[in-house]
């Protein structure tokens, strides 16, 4: 009787490992071709964005784009004009957002536009007209306000990380340099053949009017992370 029962336990342990086994074989096909769905959806959209025209605003708008999910930003150091201008451009209709950078060290995180008009660093950050965008080779020049996103960056260090999400992927790169110089000085402006990101804002950061110099933070790729694309 005892050996009956334990071969009917042993029994029903068996098929119930295998229907365990079974969902779990299911549920990770399941994964693989979810994931599989996403993946041929993210190179559908990253070959949509590499043909689009940022210049042209029809284009643009039905370009693919990022979600902003940076959320309600920590306007702490924002000075009363900005967090009014940002509350207004919340109203308004902005070109796609293609990219989002993060420099964590100082708890920035910011939505990045093909544009670096007015109502784009209301919002957010834009791309300098003529740099690379964030999933193109080349120096990604970003701009924003000294007065709102961008004033954290006075407490930048090099050799803190700085992050891009773009349409290619996770980019990860280390802060190489910090430098303040007249407005008439472009060089940093200049194309790169490795892909670097440059960050332009007014400087000095709580200069009342139209400040006189621009602050430049530099960054390479970090070749080191392994999640590069």
């Amino acid at each position: 009787m005892r050996g009956t029962m334990t071969a009917k336990l042993f029994k029903t342990g068996e098929i119930v490992s295998y229907a365990a086994g079974v969902a779990l074989t299911g549920f990770f096909l399941v994964q693989i071709a979810q994931g599989e769905v996403e993946r041929r959806s993210g190179l559908e959209q990253f070959e949509q964005l590499a043909s689009v025209d940022f210049a042209d605003p029809e284009a643009a708008a039905a370009a693919p784009a990022f979600d902003d999910t940076t959320g309600n930003p920590d306007t702490t150091l924002w000075a009363p004009g900005r967090v009014a201008d940002y509350e207004a451009s919340l109203k308004a209709e902005l070109p796609p957002v293609i990219g989002v950078l993060e420099v964590p060290s100082v708890g920035l995180e910011v939505p990045v536009y093909p544009t670096d008009s007015e109502l784009a660093m209301d919002r957010g950050a834009g791309v300098i007209d003529g740099m690379a965008y964030p999933h193109e080779a080349g120096n990604i020049g970003i701009a924003g306000h000294r007065d709102g996103y961008f004033r954290v960056l006075k407490d930048v260090k090099v050799g803190d990380t700085l992050r891009l999400q773009t349409f290619e992927g996770p980019k990860q790169f280390k802060i190489d340099n910090v430098q303040i110089v007249e407005i008439s000085d472009t060089h940093l402006l200049q194309d790169t053949y490795d892909q670097t990101v440059t960050l332009v804002t007014c400087y000095p950061f709580y200069f009342v009017g139209h400040a006189p110099q621009r602050y430049i933070v530099t960054a390479s790729l970090d070749t080191t992370n392994v999640n590069q694309q």
